[in-house]
């Protein structure tokens, strides 16, 4: 659990004393033995070298406002953020993964010793607000009550060598939702709606993901030097953020979907056939449509033309139905779907009562059956 290191070392004190035994570590062990664990104590390499990125490895918590000019009207004055170095961050979460690497590697009956190149590792991006996270009487510094946390998931790591046509996957996250997987890479006091803020404290990391997709990592595993190469896939963003980051208008938009051009009003026309059609290179091109007015239109014209792209996209995030929303009401209504699709009600269009409750029955036994729920648990929430 989260102990304070006050409160841990009140409890080591405590059972140290009442017990006579040393069953909890001093705090100096602990913090000796943490310091292998977090970013900033492997060494590693990039070839070619990284753009604008510092070449040393040995950089561990930073301030997320580094790298602005401390010019007044620039920086990002009122909020406090720490970071990791994406790409220092990333060798972290990767010796973390050596064994279940390596192991991998082995499995698949490669030698070992040819295996060095050709590494592709797969991550998934997340951000999103914490919600409210004052003190509730503290005399902190002023900063935004609201926090904003970006972290990344290690998804796969999978090799191509040099003779094979296949791509074998020798490490997949067993658990990739969970949040012992999620690595923390940046924590800032933000408002998730103060767009300038936010994109001046992401600029940085978005900076350094760049660089990294031009260039491979060479890092010792097993003992011997390896070369990766990183896909980002920017994955865990809730809607909002992901209109945040693709220069949308807010949820209120007439432009529902941020995956399609549909409208309100398109779409309650038609709820069946959509197909994913915004991009993030679109969404570039469509705001500078937007800045240029190229065709001197008038502002509902313009607004029609860029189908609610309205501020410059900053962040490539990748269209996917994300389970973060699939709330109480879509729960609810598949399972009614489901019960009549059961009943074939398409053929029966009054049922009684009790022809209802036998195929809702049938449904449950289903749920349990097949994919180990109960009939209660149909998530409400976030699930």
């Amino acid at each position: 659990s989260f102990l304070s290191c006050s409160q841990y070392h009140k409890m080591y004190r405590t059972v140290k004393a009442t017990s006579g035994r040393q069953i909890f570590q001093p705090l100096h062990t602990l913090r000796a033995a943490e310091k292998e664990l977090l970013p900033g104590f492997h060494q590693f390499e990039w070839q070619p070298a990284l753009k604008n990125v510092s070449e040393s490895y040995n950089v561990g918590i930073i301030n997320g406002l580094s790298g602005w000019t401390s010019s007044l009207d620039d920086s990002p004055a009122d909020t406090i953020t720490r970071r990791f170095r994406y790409d220092v961050a990333l060798v972290a979460a990767l010796k973390d993964l050596e064994e279940d690497i390596m192991e991998g590697l082995r499995d698949t009956g490669m030698e070992d010793s040819a295996c060095t190149l050709g590494f592709r590792v797969m991550i998934k991006e997340c951000c999103d607000g914490m919600g409210d996270v004052s003190e509730k009487h503290g005399g902190g510094p002023a900063v935004p009550e609201k926090a904003v946390r970006f972290s990344f998931t290690v998804m796969s790591v999978s090799i191509q060598a040099e003779d094979e046509q296949e791509e074998v996957t020798i490490f997949t996250e067993p658990k990739p939702n969970s949040e012992l997987s999620c690595k923390p890479l940046c924590l800032m006091f933000v408002d998730e709606s103060d767009h300038e803020t936010l994109t001046a404290v992401l600029g940085p990391i978005v900076a350094e993901r760049n660089a990294m997709k031009e260039s491979r990592l060479i890092l010792s595993m097993g003992g011997m030097p390896r070369s990766f190469r990183f896909h980002f896939r920017g994955t865990g963003y809730d809607e909002k953020m992901v209109r945040e980051m693709e220069g949308l208008e807010a949820s209120g938009s007439t432009y529902i979907c941020t995956l399609c051009d549909s409208t309100r009003a398109e779409a309650a026309q038609n709820m069946v056939l959509h197909s994913i059609t915004r991009s993030h290179d679109e969404n570039l091109e469509r705001y500078e449509i937007w800045r240029t007015n190229p065709f001197s239109e008038s502002v509902d014209e313009l607004r029609d033309r860029v189908k609610g792209v309205s501020a410059k996209p900053f962040l490539e995030t990748q269209p996917t139905l994300d389970a973060l929303h699939c709330d109480i009401g879509n729960a609810t209504e598949f399972y009614k779907i489901f019960q009549d699709e059961i009943g074939e009600v398409y053929k029966n269009p009054n049922p009684s009562r009790e022809e209802r409750r036998s195929w809702r029955a049938a449904l449950d036994k289903q749920l349990r059956k097949k994919m180990k729920l109960k009939p209660v648990m149909r998530m409400n929430g976030n699930y």
